[in-house]
């Protein structure tokens, strides 16, 4: 299996400014596929969807496009994926739709690994309807999340069940197939928060047993919007709001208004792009981007070990991610300095790792680092050995010159 590092960051034009970017979980850096492809809906005839005329037939061709290449990516139906703004976005309307049917005595479970995207929309939401709010912990110790954790909160009263396929802070990837089990067999629904695992493991969300599932085109190579997949029977059962005259049909009884069909259009190219990195290959785009992601996780791996290796030689320096699963990005905490001072030196040697807790601020607090987090090292699929080494050195550099407080 070949992995060309050097192609694909000649193909991402944004790297030429010379910056070592570990701000991966936040957002990744663009291919030129993806640039060209969004160019290009939008050079040409564009207007609602509809099969009369040229204008028409390009946007439908980029949204059936687009359905097909995430159905691909998630091993979904088409016919159950749903675009709109954000995951965030996405996630309230879920949580709106599917609290119409809750009542008082009702309960809900978040975990305190997740961002607050797959945890305030929940608790506001059973708020509204009375439903009751229980959490799931992790051992702050290991950073595991386990099917026991939610073991413990389950009862006969659950309605849904949120829980992250990765933490976007400490990287800690959850047994999700194991919890879907437990939920499903307590009578419940389970929404599974995908935006940073999507970036860094294959995705097959019948076998993880998600009923839904978000992700975000733009962590993984592609523009900011976001992404719902579920089952289409199951979102035939669901009534959202939405304006009288708009289609009924689903999945488009989920998409309010007219869609960024140019970024549907560098959707499609992002996952193009993703199925080409594991070689030339033989097979659909499905087989394809299996061997993909286990190029992707193999040059990650090597990566993060290099990383851990060199920040354990360093003194002072506390890693907060110690799942046995987990993606390649670690929470990083400095004996006696600031995360936020480290931060803004790094970027003076322009390498991007930025400081704070990252909207995972239950999560944060639960680790012992209060609301300010700590400094969030995220490998990519275009991080480079040179990217960790100037990491390393730039944290050296800042432990040396920065006295601990004390």
């Amino acid at each position: 299996m070949t992995y060309d590092l050097t192609a694909l960051r000649a193909d991402i034009p944004a790297l030429a400014a010379g910056t070592a970017h570990f701000d991966g979980p936040g957002g990744t850096q663009t291919p030129r596929p993806v640039i060209e492809a969004i160019a290009d809906a939008l050079a040409r005839p564009l207007s609602n969807r509809g099969s009369l005329l040229p204008g028409e037939r390009h946007a439908d061709t980029l949204v059936v496009e687009a359905r097909r290449a995430m159905a691909d990516l998630l091993g979904a139906d088409p016919a159950g994926v749903v675009f709109g703004r954000s995951a965030t976005q996405l996630t309230y309307d879920a949580a709106r739709t599917l609290a119409a049917g809750w009542a008082e005595g009702d309960e809900v479970v978040v975990t305190r690994l997740d961002h607050d995207a797959n945890i305030r929309p929940w608790v506001q939401a059973a708020e509204r309807t009375g439903a009751t709010v229980r959490r799931a912990d992790f051992d702050p110790a290991t950073g595991e999340l386990t099917a026991d954790h939610v073991r413990a909160q389950l009862s006969p009263r659950t309605r849904l069940v949120a829980v992250t396929a990765a933490s976007n802070l400490i990287g800690t990837m959850p047994p999700v197939a194991e919890i879907a089990r437990l939920v499903h067999e307590a009578g419940a629904l389970l929404h599974v928060d995908g935006v940073h695992y999507t970036a860094h493991a294959p995705v097959d969300v019948r076998a993880l047993g998600a009923d839904f599932f978000v992700c975000s085109p733009y962590k993984f190579l592609g523009p900011h919007h976001g992404v719902l997949a579920a089952a289409p029977e199951l979102l035939e059962t669901l009534r959202p709001d939405k304006l009288l005259p708009s289609s009924d049909a689903v999945p488009e009884r989920f998409e309010l208004g007219t869609l960024p069909y140019e970024f549907l259009a560098g959707t499609r190219a992002a996952v193009d792009v993703l199925a080409g990195l594991g070689g030339p290959g033989d097979g659909d785009r499905r087989a394809r981007l299996g061997a993909a992601y286990e190029a992707i996780g193999a040059h990650e791996a090597r990566l993060r070990a290099r990383l851990e290796e060199g920040l354990a030689a360093l003194d002072g320096v506390t890693v907060h991610s110690r799942a046995a699963r987990r993606t390649p990005t670690l929470l990083v905490t400095l004996d006696g300095r600031s995360t936020e001072d480290a931060y803004r030196f790094l970027a003076g040697r322009n390498v991007h790792a930025p400081s704070g807790h990252f909207y995972a601020l239950e999560a944060s607090r639960h680790l012992g680092l209060g609301d300010t987090g700590g400094l969030r090292v995220g490998l990519a699929c275009y991080t480079s050995d040179e990217d960790v080494d100037r990491l390393l050195e730039g944290l050296a550099a800042f432990l040396k010159e920065t006295p601990a407080a004390r």
